[in-house]
């Protein structure tokens, strides 16, 4: 995973593997910004976060 970039969305079902990539960024230094944003494709919720690493730049 590239921990070199400032502002990273992610995107994805949510599930297990979108929560461990957040939690992995988080770990990394990044911090939540905002709140997380939901839809439903008809067949699962998709999930996108928005994370920002003040450190960074």
């Amino acid at each position: 995973m590239t921990n070199d970039l400032r502002y990273r969305v992610l995107t994805g079902p949510d599930d297990a593997e979108f929560c461990a990539r957040v939690s992995d960024l988080l770990a990394a230094g990044y911090e939540l910004h905002g709140s997380p944003a939901l839809t439903f494709d008809g067949a699962r919720v998709i999930v996108a976060q928005a994370l920002v690493r003040p450190d960074a730049g």
